[in-house]
């Protein structure tokens, strides 16, 4: 991968599913652009890649950081393809509605995290019964979600209507 690629340039699919990989793990680049699907890549003025839509919506955006920040539809894709409870946040019936309305999360609602959460990770909010609620950022590493009984756990970006999930 040249330079520029790698820097998120002039990236391709191929390069994109190299950085969704190393974000989200093995198998998370297919899983987000899978080859044979036609996605759309709304690129800056300079050619690098601001955001990817499927028909379904907007799967990612990327960041001048070289990460990607999930849409909806990139987290629904993500929580088919990753295994629980690998960037998953896990909330209770208390807090769902609030999370489905692009309510942030708060530690004391949080039942489960995936082990590997940082500060600043894209997560999927997840309702204990299994269903994708939202996608955010973590505020909080997995083991201080765990400890801390009060403070903000995710900042939700984006949640899914109960008739849209």
């Amino acid at each position: 991968m040249s330079d520029a690629a790698a820097a998120g340039g002039h990236a391709g699919l191929p390069q994109l599913r190299t950085i969704a990989d190393y974000q989200f793990g093995a198998g998370a680049g297919k899983a987000l652009f899978p080859p044979a699907e036609s996605l759309t890549i709304n690129r800056t003025s300079s050619g690098r890649p601001r955001q990817i839509h499927a028909d379904a919506g907007r799967i990612v955006s990327f960041g001048t950081d070289g990460r990607f920040t999930l849409g909806l539809e990139g987290g629904r894709r993500l929580h088919e393809a990753l295994e629980h409870p690998a960037y998953r946040v896990v909330v209770d019936d208390e807090s769902e509605p609030f999370v489905r309305d692009e309510k942030n999360v708060f530690t004391k609602f949080v039942l489960e995290t995936g082990p590997e959460i940082r500060p600043g990770d894209e997560v999927l909010v997840v309702h204990e019964r299994g269903e994708l609620i939202a996608v955010g950022t973590a505020e909080l590493a997995a083991d201080a979600i765990a400890d801390f009984e009060t403070g903000m756990a995710v900042s939700v970006r984006e949640g899914a209507s109960a008739e849209n999930s």
